[in-house]
């Protein structure tokens, strides 16, 4: 078996390394993108990038985070298509022999084996592939979504793009606060667009602008991937099916700027059954993450 070389990646300019994350996975998760780093290290985090190789040709890249010893790689490595679990594992091994402290990782496909302790079982995403034409995108929504959706669209509800939206963001930290859920700081969204203007947040919003705290969401983009990252809407938002429109809109407008896998995130969550149906109404699959494990050091 070819040895696993694990090097620190050494970018040549700018965007080098969401670039190398991209042709090895179009669609990679945020947490594998510079620009979460970039906002993990402004917050204090330790980052390192580290490029795995093996039969001198490179199978991944990997994204850590530390904080006092302790370092983390979510939704990665990323790796070259098809690899084998066993050289997966064995990467995972060769990766924490090069820190300096105890690995932790949520890879992005299941993999287990010697020197992988679970710590955490396996979630799951929900996963819209954005790839079909309009109409086969509709017909795949779920009769109830679609029929919340055409409720909405008969309703008159308009949608429109705001650069900024502290508001949607204020509203959702005060949600979050009233249901005792956890999630990213609000400051990251705005860190994401100050930081990548051009893949940064987005927030859909019911019009007419002068009405305070209508629903709204919002997505983050990375490449040939997008994620759903908060969302808000009152009663009469509900009532009349709103984000049901919002989600659609912003799949359209993503799916227009080339993106082609919309994560719309966990549905493991402790919000329950019915944040499951909403997400997998849309058509999107069912992936399995890997479960997180303390990745033992591997020998040399």
């Amino acid at each position: 078996m070819d040895r696993i070389e694990i090097t620190t990646f050494a970018p040549a300019e700018p965007g080098a390394f969401d670039a190398a994350v991209a042709a090895l996975s179009p669609a990679a998760a945020l947490q594998a993108r510079a620009c979460y780093g970039e906002i993990a290290a402004a917050a204090g985090r330790g980052l390192r990038r580290l490029q795995i190789g093996a039969g001198g040709r490179r199978i991944g890249l990997a994204q850590v985070l530390g904080r006092g010893g302790l370092w983390l790689c979510s939704r990665g490595p990323v790796f070259v298509p098809d690899l084998p679990e066993e050289i997966r594992r064995r990467a995972l091994r060769a990766l924490a022999r090069a820190l300096p402290g105890l690995l932790i990782v949520t890879p992005e496909t299941p993999v287990a084996g010697p020197g992988l302790v679970p710590l955490i079982t396996a979630r799951h995403q929900a996963i819209w592939d954005l790839s079909p034409e309009e109409a086969a995108l509709r017909a795949g929504l779920q009769g109830k979504w679609r029929n919340r959706l055409v409720t909405a669209e008969r309703a008159g509800l308009r949608v429109r793009v705001e650069p900024a939206a502290d508001w949607l963001i204020a509203a959702e930290a005060q949600q979050r606060r009233d249901r005792g859920y956890r999630a990213l700081p609000p400051a990251f969204a705005a860190a994401w667009g100050a930081t990548r203007p051009r893949i940064g947040a987005g927030a859909f919003r019911r019009a007419p602008a002068a009405v305070p705290r209508q629903p709204g969401v919002m997505v983050l983009r990375a490449g040939a991937g997008a994620s759903y990252h908060l969302g808000w809407s009152g009663p009469e938002g509900r009532a009349a099916g709103a984000h049901n429109l919002l989600l659609w809109q912003a799949a359209l407008r993503l799916r227009a700027q080339g993106v082609r896998h919309f994560d719309l995130g966990d549905i493991n969550s402790e919000a329950g059954a019915g944040l499951m149906r909403f997400k997998l109404g849309t058509g999107a699959a069912v992936q399995a993450l890997g479960a997180t494990v303390w990745v033992l050091p591997g020998r040399g």
